[in-house]
Formats: C-alpha cells, sequence, structure tokens
C-alpha cells in the first residue's frame, strides 16, 4: 500500500528521478499524438493517413486526459479566469470551424470544439453554484 508523501523534499533522487522520466514520456506522446493527429496528411496518404490521424488522436487524448489529473494542472483549469477562457475562446473557434471547413469534417471539429467549451461552462456553473453554498454556509454559521 501506498503512504501519501507530504513534501516533494521527502523524495529520494531515485523517485524524482522516475517522476521526471515518467512526466517526460507522458508530455512526449501528447506532443506526438497531436503531432501524428495534425501532420500525418503532409507524410501519407490513404488509409495510412487516416489510420496515423485517429491513432495520434487517441494517443492525445489519453495522454491529455493524464495530464490534466496532475494536481497542479487540475488547480490550473479549474480557475475561474482559464475556464472563461476556455469557453470563450473555443466556442469562438467552434463557430470559425463550422463555417470555414467544409463537410463532415468541419462539422466534427466544430463540435469537438463546442464540447469543449461546454464543458468549461459546466466547470464555470458547478463553481458558482460551490462558492454560493460556501457563502450560504458562512452566512449561516455566522448567525448561528
Amino acid at each position: 500500500m501506498r503512504t501519501p508523501r507530504s513534501s516533494h523534499a521527502s523524495r529520494s533522487p531515485l523517485a524524482a528521478v522516475r517522476k521526471f522520466v515518467a512526466d517526460l514520456v507522458l508530455w512526449s506522446c501528447f506532443v506526438g499524438g497531436l503531432a501524428a493527429s495534425t501532420a500525418a496528411g503532409t507524410v501519407l496518404d490513404g488509409t495510412g493517413k487516416n489510420i496515423a490521424t485517429a491513432a495520434g488522436a487517441v494517443v492525445a487524448l489519453l495522454a491529455g486526459s493524464r495530464i490534466a489529473k496532475k494536481p497542479r494542472i487540475k488547480a490550473f483549469l479549474s480557475r475561474p479566469g482559464t475556464l472563461w477562457f476556455l469557453f470563450l475562446f473555443n466556442g469562438g473557434t467552434a463557430v470559425a470551424m463550422y463555417f470555414t471547413m467544409d463537410g463532415v469534417k468541419g462539422i466534427l471539429a466544430a463540435a469537438m470544439m463546442g464540447l469543449v467549451s461546454l464543458g468549461a461552462a459546466g466547470g464555470l456553473i458547478a463553481g458558482r453554484r460551490q462558492r454560493a453554498t460556501e457563502d450560504a454556509a458562512a452566512a449561516e454559521a455566522e448567525w448561528v
């Protein structure tokens, strides 16, 4: 069973190297997946291009979801300013993609960016509800 670490200073040098290598591999998979999914068309044609694009997207999605669970990244992504930026930028990008890209690719790209925008909006609403609940509890405690 693993015990939680209270601070980073108590880590052994070997553990620090292992964490660094794991983070490096994770970020490399993320960047490599993005590169494969966006640049496969310049190198490959036909079925190979489609497979490389899909595989790159899956690798980037899996690595990105693991990266988003890290405490520092999670804290950054849950800040209201970050959520507003994600909501507005991805919503605007979704609208632009819908009107500028043709066919199924444009519709799918706009839908995916729209989902990211809606996810950020959900985070804004959840944060607002949480703050309202905390404020109500504090006001009630004040009167008791």
